[in-house]
């Protein structure tokens, strides 16, 4: 995962120099915002001088489903009130997918919070390397940008290992995905996202009314 986290992080480091921010912006963000992929977008709001509300509602739209996040993630193993805090506040898309596998419910608190703090750092660190050397990094480079998609098809791969036995909640991301492309592809996380939640329901609600036998 923290290979993962690397060219990313080098990326972004880079593109926040070349943007003509501080070199320490980058570190600055990644430690204390870090938000993936709204720590991008942040850069093009802040070098626009975009008003604190529109930064603020961009935040909401891009990051409110770490709200669903929550609902099941492992807060209770971890120790501590510090440690549940730093553990919310790092509470990412990787470190969710990680907790929800099958392996990980036997995991203790304190390796999922040791988790997070590596995946914490790998962060921080690659974007203030990528900040510091990115003037090195040529302009023709391609690929860098695919690292994002890498990583999420492996964990995706992942979590079909685990739920072998139920592929109906994988097919129905992958309908909704490509919904949302075909009709508003300039919106396609948040409608894929509404859509999904709308089939996850229907489906529960479908499930529910089914008459048990006994």
């Amino acid at each position: 995962m923290g290979l993962g986290f690397l060219p990313l992080g080098l990326a972004f480091g880079a593109l926040t120099v070349k943007a003509g921010l501080d070199w320490w912006w980058a570190g600055l963000s990644a430690a204390l915002v870090y938000g993936g992929s709204f720590e991008f977008l942040l850069i093009g709001l802040v070098t626009a001088a975009a008003p604190l509300a529109a930064i603020a509602a961009t935040a909401f739209m891009v990051n409110v489903r770490h709200v669903f996040y929550a609902l099941s993630f492992p807060l209770d193993r971890v120790p501590g009130r510090l440690g549940k805090a730093y553990a919310t506040f790092a509470l990412c898309d990787e470190a969710y997918a990680l907790t929800a596998g099958k392996q990980a419910r036997s995991w203790p608190g304190r390796r999922i919070l040791w988790m997070q703090v590596f995946m914490h750092l790998y962060w921080a660190g690659s974007a203030t390397a990528g900040a510091l050397l990115g003037a090195l990094i040529p302009d023709g480079v391609t690929g860098l940008e695919f690292a994002l998609t890498a990583l999420f098809t492996v964990l995706a791969i992942d979590a079909l290992r685990d739920r072998r036995d139920d592929l109906s909640t994988p097919a129905l991301a992958l309908l909704s995905a490509l919904i949302a492309r075909l009709l508003v592809p300039g919106q396609l996380l948040l409608t894929a996202f509404a859509l999904f939640t709308a089939a996850l329901l229907a489906r529960h609600l479908t499930n529910g009314r089914k008459p048990s036998h006994a």
